[in-house]
């Protein structure tokens, strides 16, 4: 979990869902695209065995459950920054019942969990973008301005701006931390409209780096004591620029080796 900007990108945990059978046929979609169910379980395998094995997190591996056909999303059902953990109340109806075993987890590792019950707020963790100085929380299809205020409250000691969301499913669609003070964006118009009003909003400064693919601009950057400076990003075979721009940032960015692990990562 991350924590304050001193430890930015410092890790110990990850948690991860198995992938349901109901996911193929009936997970909301943000496109066409037909789920291959045997592909993504090697993908998933594929991607827990980079975070333990090859980083050193403790992982924690919740089972799939069929009735929550997105339940592998684990990310939009909470957001843990410092010693906190903030139980969403994600924007589709169908997807609530994903918290539940969120908040377990997440009490077993001894956080202080804050849960979101207002009614009349949604949000989903894809939509929030901590860089370790403040919080941007998109307003989309998901999430409401009302579930910003709650994220506010949650974490009172980091100032919290919303950006619109007009195209795509969430912020972090198109835009992830690719270090301290880096934010990496998709080259789209939608994309550098979020990034202008982000830069417009903010008191900090950041650097930017802008890859051809929104979808490959979602990346994990992790300082760990064990591994230094890593950049968990998309194949390169399926962004090939993309994943050279982040290879060359990554280089470029630190004054210690950065180690750049790729592992294709299920999207929505």
């Amino acid at each position: 979990m991350a924590g304050l900007m001193a430890g930015f990108g410092h890790y110990t945990h990850a948690v991860v869902r198995g992938i349901p059978v109901s996911l193929a046929k009936e997970a909301l979609r943000s496109s066409q695209t037909e789920v291959d169910l045997a592909k993504a379980v090697k993908e998933q395998e594929a991607y827990v065995e980079v975070l333990r094995t090859r980083l050193g997190l403790e992982v924690v591996e919740l089972p799939a459950d069929e009735s929550l056909p997105d339940c592998v999303f684990v990310e939009d059902a909470a957001v843990v920054c410092g010693d906190t953990a903030l139980i969403t109340r994600p924007g589709a109806e169908s997807r609530r019942g994903e918290t539940e075993a969120m908040k377990g987890a997440l009490k077993d590792l001894n956080l202080n969990i804050v849960e979101m019950t207002d009614e009349n707020a949604t949000l989903d963790g894809g939509d929030v973008l901590f860089t370790g100085r403040e919080f941007f929380v998109g307003l989309s299809k998901r999430t409401n301005q009302r579930g910003a205020e709650i994220l506010a409250d949650a974490f009172k000691d980091y100032a919290v701006s919303t950006v619109p969301v007009l195209e795509g499913l969430h912020l972090k669609s198109f835009c992830s931390m690719g270090g301290p003070g880096l934010i990496v964006i998709g080259s789209s118009e939608p994309a550098q409209k979020a990034l202008k009003i982000m830069q417009q909003m903010s008191d900090h400064r950041y650097d930017k780096l802008t890859v051809p693919d929104d979808l490959a601009a979602n990346c994990i950057y992790m300082n760990l004591p064990s591994k230094g400076h890593v950049l968990l990003h998309c194949t390169a075979e399926e962004f090939p620029e993309s994943a050279k721009e982040s290879l060359n940032a990554c280089s470029s960015q630190f004054a210690s080796p950065c180690r750049v692990f790729i592992s294709r990562r299920i999207t929505s």
